[in-house]
């Protein structure tokens, strides 16, 4: 294994400033160097890369003779093209076949350590980076996938880049970045039962909308936030990247501390000592600046689905969708085009609407927590008679707990599916697309027109409410089904 995870400089000494942000502290301390009126080259700790964005940038290294320049700081995997059934066969589609043959043959030319099909480390890209310890506190993280941001749920500065920028990271671990604003989004109150993380992030889009956070680098913090698991910390980090922002991220605490500790690749002995050191002192000063705060009462959040094609769409499960003459003049047009191609009808509840698929995986929601959270649910439980349910760990390391604890099995006895990791139906790339004109309960982060397949209708949810769909083949309150408050507590990322 060549993977150096515990370089010296992520444990110099922390910035010091007096009202510093989270992201000031790890922004200053990896400024190579200040470009006066333009943007500033960036450090980059770790680097990811899978098969989809990165054949072209190894290309470009190929065709200018040079190689990868810190090979031990890139890890690779195979997620988006792969299959979610019989992957020890040959991979069907030309097109995922190949991508996925020239990563291969990249890393094994450039010395990059990759987890491919049959490894057990093999996984979606955001979820193998932490379950093994290589993201941690205060890194500079990117990857040729919009959704890096996952990272930022450790503290650190994760966001993706484009093709020509993973080129850029291989052959100089650096880029060139200017510095976005800041805001910081607060969360304070008790979860009422049934709502989780899936729910937070997508109330905070229901009232921000999708740009909300253009431009800004976004700070979730308050008491809920605080309160939450890693895993669930990571689904909201995940989708910041769909409210426009750049990236998002949450101060490391003892939750995080305590989440890396002992893991594959985390620091050890006096190096895990000194790290802890350095991650206690990435907080927001109290007299920290931002340039935009919001306040939000986790009283107020209920279970949320999105009724629309993109994130910022969505209403409480009890709600009813919106009418033209409620929204903004800018919007009419695109609520007029999302219900069109929603097949759905302005003013009317989105409770009791028919589904025919719930998909619960992808890299917000395809963690060991997510799946236990949906077997506590499903117990003794048995789907609708037509509604198809696929459930994808997020890697095979969850796969591997999922049939260790039993929870494969009773997936099996509700009717559910148990595939094998990848990205799988989050998005088109790969064999598990949604028929044209079906409609999918997704624990995944976008609904965009033919995001899960050409004609497919997506309604974004939380595992528990992507659960009760499939048991009532409607969209329904979890609420309403659970037995007790007890399988609540059992359940939820508390």
């Amino acid at each position: 294994m060549s993977i150096n995870i515990n370089k010296d400089f992520s444990l110099t000494p922390p910035f010091e400033g007096i009202g510093s942000t989270l992201f000031d502290k790890i922004w200053e301390k990896h400024i190579v160097k200040k470009i006066d009126d333009g943007p500033s080259v960036f450090y980059i700790d770790r680097h990811f890369i899978h098969e989809v964005t990165s054949p072209q940038a190894f290309t470009g290294l190929n065709k200018r003779s040079i190689k990868v320049f810190r090979p031990q700081q890139t890890i690779a995997t195979a997620d988006h093209n792969v299959p979610t059934l019989n992957q020890h066969l040959p991979i069907k589609e030309e097109l995922s076949r190949k991508q996925v043959e020239a990563l291969i043959k990249n890393c094994a030319e450039h010395g990059v350590e990759l987890y491919g099909l049959g490894h057990p480390f093999q996984g979606i890209v955001h979820v193998i980076g932490p379950e093994l310890g290589i993201t941690q506190p205060g890194m500079t993280i990117v990857c040729g996938d919009s959704h890096t941001s996952t990272h930022g749920a450790f503290g650190a500065i994760a966001f993706g880049i484009g093709t020509s920028e993973v080129e850029m990271v291989l052959a100089t671990q650096c880029l060139l970045q200017t510095k976005p604003k800041l805001m910081r989004i607060n969360v304070d109150g008790e979860l009422n039962k049934g709502v989780v993380s899936k729910d937070i992030v997508l109330y905070i889009l229901s009232k921000i909308s999708a740009s909300g956070a253009t431009g800004y680098a976004v700070e979730f913090a308050g008491s809920t936030i605080r309160g939450l698991s890693m895993e669930a910390r990571m689904t909201i980090c995940n989708m910041s990247i769909e409210m426009g922002a750049r990236c998002g991220l949450i101060a490391p605490d003892e939750t995080t501390f305590n989440y890396i500790k002992r893991r594959k690749f985390s620091p050890q002995g006096e190096v895990w000592d000194k790290a802890i050191a350095y991650w206690k002192t990435l907080f927001s000063d109290g007299d920290a600046n931002f340039d935009n705060e919001i306040f939000l009462d986790a009283a107020d959040i209920e279970p949320m689905i999105t009724y629309g094609t993109n994130p910022g769409m969505g209403i409480g499960v009890n709600g009813t969708i919106p009418t033209v003459e409620t929204v903004n003049e800018t919007d009419k047009n695109g609520l007029s085009k999302s219900l069109a191609y929603m097949g759905l009808k302005e003013g009317t509840p989105i409770k009791g609407q028919k589904v025919d698929y719930v998909f619960i995986g992808s890299c917000t929601n395809s963690r060991i927590e997510d799946l236990r959270m949906v077997a506590s649910f499903v117990k003794g439980k048995k789907k609708a008679d037509d509604v198809e349910v696929w459930i994808v760990p997020g890697s095979k390391q969850v796969e591997k707990q999922a049939i260790e604890e039993g929870i494969d099995k009773i997936f099996e006895e509700a009717g559910f599916m148990l595939r094998q990791p990848g990205c799988s139906a989050c998005l088109g790339m790969n064999e598990d697309k949604i028929p044209a004109g079906k409609y999918c309960i997704s624990t995944s982060n976008r609904n965009f027109e033919g995001r899960q397949g050409q004609g497919a209708r997506t309604l974004l949810a939380s595992p528990l409410t992507a659960a009760a769909a499939a048991i009532t083949g409607k969209v329904s309150d979890v609420r309403e089904l659970m037995e007790s408050y007890e399988l609540l507590a059992a359940s939820c990322e508390q």
